[in-house]
């Protein structure tokens, strides 16, 4: 695997909440070229990501994180 292999694309969406405006979701899109890497392994590290990702822990309860990840040619 090469760095190029492995982007990403984020996505937050906010509400109001008495005027202010107020992040509630963030959804993180990993793209990955990996042919020859098994899918097991990958969602292992994503699930293992999230639990030790320093911003994720921090809005954890506060604002709802969720990843995906799709697999490019």
């Amino acid at each position: 695997m090469q760095p190029s292999d492995l982007s990403s694309e984020v996505r937050g969406e906010v509400e109001k909440d008495g005027g202010v405006l107020v992040l509630r979701r963030v959804h993180v899109r990993y793209l990955l070229r990996a042919a020859d890497v098994s899918r097991d392994v990958v969602e292992r590290v994503r699930v293992a990501h999230v639990a030790s990702c320093p911003v994720a822990r921090s809005l954890d309860g506060c604002v709802a994180i969720t990843t995906e990840v799709v697999y490019r040619d």
